[in-house]
């Protein structure tokens, strides 16, 4: 397995943050391929996704864990956990701390893509731009 962690800052108080991570059904907004997202009974996502022009679905187990700290992990192929922490810098900034688990093989297997180091960069590239249009997504209001 590999990991991943990378964090962004943004000028929203710590409650918006974490209000807006847990509406799934705005995800297609700033997360990149997710086409619809919804949540379900008993802590489920379900997010339909287009990679490389692939359509899937991915269903994930969303928890909250400790002081302001959302866990999940998918429920099917590919096997990836991760989790948003969330930590107050000022009143009105907050640092949104990612982090992935998983095994590239099995990412590259579902979502097509290179292998090896070229697989870790497209990786990291996309959930640092997925973290960053999160953050234009919270600061836009």
């Amino acid at each position: 397995m590999s990991t991943l962690e990378l964090h962004v800052d943004v000028a929203v108080p710590v409650d918006t943050a974490w209000e807006n991570l847990h509406q799934v059904e705005n995800y297609p907004s700033f997360v990149e391929g997710v086409r619809g997202a919804r949540t379900e009974s008993g802590g489920r996502a379900r997010l339909d996704v287009d990679s490389g022009g692939r359509a899937r679905e991915v269903e994930a187990e969303v928890s909250d864990r400790g002081e302001r700290v959302m866990e999940w992990l998918t429920t099917g192929a590919p096997e990836l956990t991760g989790s948003f922490s969330l930590q107050p810098i000022e009143q009105n900034r907050t640092r949104i701390q990612a982090r992935l688990e998983y095994d590239p093989d099995t990412v590259r297997d579902a979502f097509g893509g290179p292998k090896g180091f070229a697989q870790t960069n497209a990786i990291e590239r996309l959930v640092r731009t997925d973290l960053e249009h999160f953050k234009e997504y919270l600061e836009r209001g």
